[in-house]
């Protein structure tokens, strides 16, 4: 139960930094939304349908990352936020649910989950906060509820008519990931202080961790229900094994020296893992999802000519991972891995001449430069585990 005291609700920094188990509940609840969003990236091949659905999953991705940041600055052993996360699973399963069906009449479920999510969400913390009367986290709740009711009037009314207005929702989610990189300015109280992005904990990397993880087993789950449908040819079942070699090896990009985010108190840029990390591991997320939805469509049909929207899926998914993994990196420690870098165009080379060759050629011509980057020692000056900045001699 909720104890009292101001602080009662408020992570103590000498708490304890391991997830809960309703924390990786709510984080399997989302693995469902990422394998609609790669089926259903895979079936469109147009660049506006493929916007829709990348827009679609940013808003999942969204709500999965201000949620987690929720549970680093206040305790989730307590109830307020325990309901949090329950409210939010029900919101990721709504907008789950109608992720096939929003542009046939279900705009509306998507845009009720995923607006509810974050207003109920607000309301919860700023009256849990003020009847506990803890001011600066009331503050820092009540910036982040202001802007979520704004980017809601768009998301909601984009949803009206039935029939979505993409317009209207691309304004809503630019204003969410706006406001979020502005610090959420309020009228009245200002912006979120540099100094409450320091004072986050292994916690938060811990999470960002497990769902990396948990996103990254979709490039296997979803070709193997592919496979589950159909014949089990070789090829096919050579596609799958393809699928889970490629998984392993961008788990293997993903863990380089990159055990956990930056901990607080760590130096004066300590605040900017906290701040970096939803951009760059939303771009590692549209990897994710995009070699997913290759392999699902590889093993449907692993020979013949390989199609440019194929491609586009092939060597784009796993090219956008390792770049956004790369920006990671590089806004922390400044560090760019060069020596590693010079594999990531090296699948470019074989383009002019890719579309004649069966998809799982053009896969393992990818997986092999996956490979090299895997392989290639870093420089010495790099990051070391945990991302923290190594501390130079000189």
């Amino acid at each position: 139960m909720t104890t009292g005291g101001t602080a009662a609700l408020v992570r103590r920094p000498d708490g304890s930094t391991r997830a809960t188990l309703l924390e990786l509940l709510f984080d399997v609840v989302f693995v469902a939304s990422l394998a609609l969003t790669s089926t259903l990236l895979a079936g469109h091949h147009s660049w506006s349908r493929a916007a829709m659905v990348l827009l679609m999953l940013t808003a999942i991705w969204w709500t999965w990352s201000v949620t987690s940041t929720t549970t680093e600055f206040y305790d989730p052993q307590q109830r307020p936020i325990q309901l949090i996360l329950m409210v939010a699973m029900v919101g990721s399963v709504g907008m789950a649910a109608s992720l096939p069906m929003v542009s046939d009449g279900h705009a509306m479920v998507f845009a009720i989950s995923y607006v509810g999510t974050h207003v109920i969400r607000g309301i919860v913390l700023v009256t849990s906060l003020h009847r506990q009367r803890h001011r600066s986290a009331m503050i820092r709740a009540t910036r982040f509820l202001f802007w979520f009711v704004v980017s809601g009037v768009f998301w909601i009314t984009g949803a009206v008519s039935g029939t979505v207005n993409w317009g209207l929702w691309a304004i809503a989610i630019t204003i969410d990931l706006v406001s979020a990189a502005a610090r959420y300015p309020t009228p009245r109280v200002g912006r979120v202080p540099l100094d409450q992005y320091e004072r986050t904990t292994g916690h938060l990397g811990e999470r960002y961790q497990q769902f990396v993880i948990l996103a990254l087993g979709d490039i296997i789950l979803v070709p193997t229900l592919q496979v589950s449908k159909g014949e089990l040819a070789g090829l096919r079942v050579t596609a799958l094994f393809g699928a889970f070699a490629m998984m392993l090896l961008l788990w293997q990009v993903y863990v380089f020296q990159a055990g956990e985010l930056l901990e607080a108190g760590a130096g004066p840029k300590s605040g900017r893992p906290a701040r970096v990390a939803p951009y760059t591991h939303l771009v590692m997320l549209v990897g994710v999802v995009g070699t997913a939805a290759s392999f699902d469509l590889v093993v449907t049909r692993p020979t013949g000519t390989t199609p440019v929207g194929w491609l586009l899926l092939i060597m784009g998914g796993p090219a956008l991972f390792v770049i956004g993994r790369i920006l990671f990196t590089l806004l922390i420690s400044m560090v760019v891995p060069w020596r590693r870098m010079f594999w990531l165009p090296l699948p470019l080379l074989a383009l002019p001449w890719a579309g004649s060759w069966p998809p799982l050629l053009v896969t393992a011509a990818v997986a092999l430069g996956l490979a090299g980057h895997v392989l290639t020692p870093g420089a010495v000056r790099e990051t070391t585990p945990g991302l923290r900045m190594r501390r130079s001699d000189d």
